[in-house]
């Protein structure tokens, strides 16, 4: 059994996403993520091939096109309202929101600021205009079982980290 990342081992990793201006970490995952390697398309194809051949405890540093991810900021998506026109079950950073256009079509918005006047919400990615760096720690590997590479992952797991990233919002 290989103790590197190869095709069909199965691999769970912690990741971080600091903020390449601050320093910042913007985003911890709470439970490490599982995958197939080479079968599971949960991650880009470039953090793909600098996982291949890394060991358990190697870490690798993946800087992050959020424009790509996200598309670019859209100041249009931020609104400013009174407070007073604001439930207070909403008057918390961070909260979100979630609104539909004429359309139907709904949009998750995040507080990102309020004071005892106003009430601002953000519906651009978090990560949108940032300089981000995906820093992922190898936890595991182990050969993967039959199920695991049809599933491209742990069984009975979806692991996405688009999604991690759309929850943490």
């Amino acid at each position: 059994m290989s103790d590197t990342i190869e095709d069909e081992k199965f691999v769970e990793l912690n990741y971080k996403v600091i903020d390449n201006k601050t320093g910042e970490v913007l985003i911890t995952v709470e439970y490490p993520i599982g995958y197939v390697h080479g079968v599971n398309d949960v991650m880009s194809e470039d953090v793909t091939k600098e996982l291949y051949g890394k060991k358990v405890g190697d870490i690798i540093e993946v800087p992050v096109n959020t424009a790509k991810l996200y598309g670019e900021r859209d100041e249009s998506l931020v609104f400013t309202d009174r407070i007073e026109n604001v439930p207070e079950e909403y008057r918390e950073i961070g909260m979100t929101i979630t609104m539909e256009n004429e359309k139907g079509e709904p949009k998750t918005f995040i507080v990102t600021r309020f004071d005892d006047k106003t009430l601002t919400i953000d519906g651009n990615n978090p990560l949108c205009g940032r300089t981000v760096t995906f820093m992922l720690e190898v936890l595991t590997i182990r050969d993967a079982t039959d199920e695991e590479v049809d599933l491209g992952g742990a069984v009975g797991a979806n692991p996405d980290i688009n999604e991690i990233l759309e929850r943490a919002q």
